[in-house]
C-alpha cells in the first residue's frame, strides 16, 4: 500500500465497513482525483456509495465526476484495485440502499437531515 494511500484511511473500516479510494476523471480538469469513502459490499465487486459530503449543501466533486466521465471510475479496496462502472440508484431501488446503509452505518442519518438535497447511492459494479 503507497503512503498516500494509508494516509487517506485505506484498509481501515468505519463503522464496519471498509474504506476504499474512489478514483474519478475530474469533470472539468480532465485530471485523475482520489477521495477516501465507505464502501457497502454488495458482492464480490460491488459496492454502494454513498455521495454525503458529511450533509454538505452540494454533492461532492467525485459525483460529478462519475457523471461526466462514468468509463473512467476505479476502486482500491483491500489492496484491489478495479474498473467500476457507476450507477446512481433511483426511487425504490434507492429507497430500499439507504435504508440497508443506514442500518450498517447510522452516521448518514445525521448527514440527511443537515441538508435539504436528496443524498446520491451510488452502485459501483466491476468493469471489464
Amino acid at each position: 500500500m503507497s503512503v498516500a494511500a494509508h494516509r487517506l484511511g485505506v484498509g481501515r473500516r468505519l463503522d464496519k465497513q471498509p474504506v476504499m479510494l474512489l478514483t474519478t476523471r475530474g469533470a472539468g480538469s480532465g485530471e485523475l482525483r482520489t477521495a477516501p469513502v465507505m464502501g457497502f459490499a454488495q458482492g464480490d465487486s460491488t459496492w454502494l456509495v454513498v455521495a454525503s459530503a458529511a450533509g454538505a449543501a452540494k454533492h461532492p466533486a467525485w459525483y460529478f465526476n462519475m457523471a461526466r466521465h462514468p468509463q473512467d471510475v476505479w476502486v482500491e479496496v483491500e489492496g484491489n484495485k478495479l474498473r467500476v462502472s457507476p450507477q446512481s440508484l433511483q426511487g425504490a431501488e434507492r429507497d430500499e440502499a439507504w435504508r440497508d446503509i443506514l442500518a450498517k452505518s447510522p452516521r448518514y442519518a445525521g448527514y440527511e437531515q443537515k441538508t435539504d438535497r436528496q443524498i446520491p447511492v451510488v452502485r459501483l459494479t466491476g468493469a471489464p
